[in-house]
């Protein structure tokens, strides 16, 4: 380890020296340390929230209130239909499918964030927004041209997700929720950029508005104590949800550029410093950057959501009872359940990307092919995940065996408000629900890669689904499948895949830190402007 230099030449994170430091005491040096530690802000006051957003304990109680609201409010979307409903209730899956499909572009420049809007020890704050600023443009561009595609291809859409019982009634719910893939492109890129900026307020205010307004307009319009003698109808939950998504993603994106984005150009041109007010501005040179971490990432969700949906066509051709528990299974499983994870998985990949961009800085930017690392260096590097991994853990596994036990039964009929339904869902949960304690530790164990090297978190997520998801899938698609005994194969599917995933990763992981240590890693670039 190199000698640290003297205190006076440290400075606090980059994300807050404009408003830390004095203006004549303000430096461009960024810190020495290859492992500087993000803690250190938390020895100062507990009632100055701009420290406690850059330690790991606080970033994950951000993050925690990110995502339970979006997920409580999944529930409850389920629960206003059911009353409306029962048989609509497959008919809010088109949204979540629409989400899958958003979901390829969302993860692709987006997850980027973590490897170059990340690196706050080799960039300066300003070249960081710049990132930023060029990510949200082109996200919020590409989400905008795939919503006009789906209301475009509504029909065609409804064919292979909306069962034939329900289909003719969902196409105005579908034409309403297209628009989601928009929305959820500016939110995605919003939330992923300020996270790795040290910045997890940001997406709590877009969860906080998009739960209050979300609560408010469904409880006075169309649930059973809604104001007015009209009818409630899916259609009104559908465009309630695309406003008030719409509210949020725009009024955090707002709250982004008050707080960081306003400041900052304040700032820079009091002290006339030119070239950080351009290397803040959206710019091509700043696309490439992101593209070159991007791509794998792209290629990866494209794979893996075309290999589900695929399968999900499978499931929604076995007909209404069967789609519908299939979806209440996954408001179930990728509701409240994953929340805690999630959130984890949030922070891992933030202060992994801001450990591995110091480790890079140290031994140089531009160095390609390091000289054997220590393994002292490499724990440091992935003590977050680990971290994360363990309280992943000890939290998923008392909640599986809960609602395996005593809970995921009544949990559906809560969400469906049929019988019959929530048999089906109990039975799904019950046979795969172990492999989700998989899932929790491998979603962490991915953060090492992701944050760090994006083509082998390719790589290793092709294994799992060219190795295991896709044969499957062919069997799912040439076997004769009825309710009977779809299960058996939808299950070996969705619960063997996390457990296959599970040691891919662990492999990989170990490949990745032999490489470092034996000094065999060959590195990415990806400071090029």
């Amino acid at each position: 380890m190199p000698r640290p230099r003297p205190a006076t030449a440290l400075r606090p994170p980059s994300s807050y020296i404009y408003t830390m430091l004095p203006p004549e005491t303000e430096t461009t040096v960024y810190p020495a340390s290859p492992l500087h530690e993000e803690t250190s802000p938390a020895k100062a006051p507990w009632w100055r929230p701009p420290y406690r957003r850059t330690t790991y304990s606080g970033a994950l109680l951000f993050n925690l209130v990110a995502f339970v609201l979006p997920a409580l409010y999944s529930t409850l979307s389920k629960l206003w239909v059911a009353n409306i409903d029962k048989s609509l209730v497959v008919t809010t899956d088109v949204y979540t499918y629409i989400g899958v499909i958003a979901e390829v572009l969302n993860e692709g420049l987006p997850r980027a964030a973590w490897v170059v809007i990340g690196d706050k020890a080799s960039r300066s704050l300003g070249h960081r927004l710049g990132l930023t600023h060029t990510l949200i443009i082109i996200q919020s561009l590409l989400g905008l041209i795939m919503s006009i595609g789906f209301v475009a291809g509504a029909r065609t859409f409804a064919k292979g997700f909306v069962p034939i019982e329900v289909r003719d009634v969902s196409l105005v719910y579908v034409r309403i929720s297209a628009f989601s893939a928009w929305t959820s492109a500016l939110e995605t890129a919003v939330a992923a950029a300020t996270r790795a900026l040290d910045k997890p307020d940001v997406p709590v205010v877009i969860s906080i508005v998009k739960f209050a307004v979300n609560i408010l307009l469904d409880f006075l319009i169309i649930s059973t104590f809604h104001v007015g003698r009209h009818t409630p109808t899916v259609n009104m939950q559908a465009g309630i949800q695309l406003a008030c998504n719409m509210a949020a993603a725009i009024l955090g994106l707002a709250y982004f550029l008050w707080t960081v984005t306003l400041p900052f150009w304040h700032r820079e041109r009091r002290l006339m410093r030119h070239e950080e007010l351009v290397a803040s501005r959206p710019s091509l040179s700043a696309l490439m950057v992101l593209v070159r971490p991007g791509m794998p990432t792209l290629i990866e969700s494209a794979v893996r959501n075309a290999l589900y949906l695929w399968l999900v066509s499978t499931i929604v051709a076995l007909g209404s009872t069967y789609a519908t528990a299939w979806g209440v299974f996954n408001t179930i499983r990728w509701g409240l359940i994953m929340v805690p994870v999630q959130a984890l998985e949030a922070t891992s990949l933030a202060f992994v990307g801001h450990r591995w961009g110091a480790w890079r800085k140290e031994i140089g930017v531009s160095q390609r092919r390091p000289e054997p690392v220590a393994w002292r260096a490499i724990s440091r590097i992935i003590a977050p995940a680990i971290q994360s991994l363990v309280i992943a853990i000890v939290v998923e596994v008392p909640i599986a065996v809960f609602l395996s036990l005593w809970g995921a039964k009544g949990f559906a009929f809560y969400l469906s408000g049929s019988e019959e339904v929530a048999a089906v869902t109990s039975y799904m949960w019950r046979s795969i629900e172990w492999c989700y304690v998989f899932y929790a530790a491998s979603t962490q164990l991915a953060t090492i890669l992701l944050a760090t090297r994006p083509l082998w978190y390719l790589y290793q997520s092709l294994l799992s689904n060219f190795l295991y998801v896709l044969p499957w899938a062919i069997v799912c698609q040439v076997r004769d499948l009825n309710e009977g005994n779809a299960w058996t194969y939808h299950g070996l599917v969705f619960g063997g895949s996390l457990v296959f995933s599970f040691g891919a990763i662990m492999i990989v992981d170990l490949l990745w830190a032999w490489t470092l240590s034996r000094g065999r890693a060959r590195l990415e670039e990806f400071h090029g402007d």
